[in-house]
């Protein structure tokens, strides 16, 4: 009796084996799916973290709505996701759909990785216009924004109160070097100084743009303006002035500085909001302190997160469609509550850390997306450590300038 009931259950195995091999689909091991000939596959890439639960999610809803159409999820890195695209896209395994950061639209563009967003005049008017504005390159819209995105200044509520949060950076670095005396082994402020897409906002003095007021002057950077010498001299002052002299200032030590209550004010992004809480930190968030001589916020980089149909696509009408769906309200909402990120719909959300937020978005900026971007990235942050240990400020932004000039 025991060997036919084990007999049965092999013969069962194997045929649930079977039919889901003929029926379903399944991931081999370059990363690709394999089709089920019935079904429309819209192959979509993403990172982890939350946004891989928030895409599994959509993809389960949409197909309830649309039992033609299954989404696939692949796991892909954003940073690496445009440079694999490029390398997959002629194999003919590319996706349907990746996300990237607006500020690799004009080199998806200009490689014809990705094809225009299909009714782009419907999706201007759903989304906030900075995303609009973002996912816009020549006149022609790209792309479906999902979330929008900048930086702000995060405080500990137990070694600052609301009251004392500072409006100007001279109120920061008075506040901050009583506080350092009083707090040995801690410190009152931090942020990574030598990542361009925080330190942006020293050099943004006077309303001075990096690559112009409309980010697309790729013959001039603006980047070693009297303006933003100015700033950037301020910047090498912080150095000093808030006894940062000889910590570590990565992204990660910062971050590891403010969640274990070692650090008052750190400044960040959305995406630290439920890892501190997780912490166990009481924080709020404010706008950036506004530069020696200004009145209003700091100006930040804004970004934008768009899914972006490829050019690769087997089905663009239908990978469209489900991008389409992740701007819905639904799916905003549970988009927030998945990875904590900015909604890029008009849409209320249960944050007390949104005002702040958003506040300071009135005052940013959408990082330029020409292709000479890549340059700045890759040549600011070593700018930075010179002007940070004391290299001289204009001439260091003369060199900076004509290394990320077209």
């Amino acid at each position: 009796m025991k060997k036919n009931i084990n007999r049965l259950l092999k013969i069962f195995t194997v045929l649930i084996s079977f039919t889901f091999c003929i029926t379903g689909c399944s991931k081999v091991n370059n990363g690709t799916v394999e089709d089920n000939p019935k079904k429309i596959h819209i192959r979509v890439w993403e990172s982890k973290d939350g946004i891989d639960q928030f895409i599994k999610y959509a993809g389960r809803t949409y197909t309830e709505k649309h039992p033609n159409v299954i989404i696939d999820y692949v796991y892909v890195e954003l940073h690496g996701a445009v440079e694999t695209l490029e390398v997959d896209a002629p194999k003919g395994i590319g996706p349907d759909i990746i996300p990237a950061p607006h500020d690799n639209l004009g080199t998806l563009v200009s490689k014809k990785l990705i094809v225009p967003t299909e009714n782009p005049d419907k999706i201007s008017k759903q989304v906030l216009a900075s995303c609009a504005k973002a996912l816009t390159y020549n006149n022609t819209m790209y792309g479906y924004p999902v979330s929008a995105e900048t930086y702000a200044l995060f405080y500990n509520k137990r070694l600052i109160t609301e009251n004392e949060v500072p409006k100007t950076w001279e109120e920061l670095v008075k506040w901050v070097q009583q506080f350092n005396s009083t707090h040995p082994g801690k410190y009152g402020f931090v942020m990574d100084v030598t990542n361009a897409y925080y330190s942006i906002l020293f050099a943004t003095s006077g309303g001075n743009r990096l690559y112009g007021e409309s980010g697309t002057d790729a013959r001039n950077p603006c980047m070693n303006t009297a303006e933003a010498v100015r700033g950037m001299t301020f910047f090498q002052s912080l150095n000093k002035d808030l006894g940062l002299q000889d910590l570590e200032l990565s992204t990660a030590a910062c971050e590891g500085l403010f969640a274990s209550g070692n650090a008052a004010m750190f400044i960040t992004g959305l995406w630290n909001v439920k890892p501190f809480e997780r912490a166990g930190i009481d924080f709020n968030v404010a706008a950036i302190p506004s530069l020696p001589g200004e009145n209003k916020p700091a100006a930040s980089f804004s970004g934008t997160r768009g899914m972006f149909v490829t050019a690769c696509s087997k089905h663009p009408k239908e990978a469209a469609e489900f991008a389409e769906y992740l701007l819905s309200p639904e799916m905003q909402q549970f988009r927030f509550l998945y990875t904590g990120a900015m909604p890029s719909i008009n849409t209320t959300v249960d944050s007390k850390y949104m005002p702040g937020f958003l506040h300071q978005l009135d005052y940013a900026f959408p990082m330029p997306s020409i292709p000479v971007m890549g340059k700045f990235w890759t040549e600011t942050s070593t700018t930075l450590a010179n002007i940070w240990n004391g290299a001289d400020v204009k001439t260091e932004l003369d060199l900076l300038n004509n290394k990320i000039k077209d």
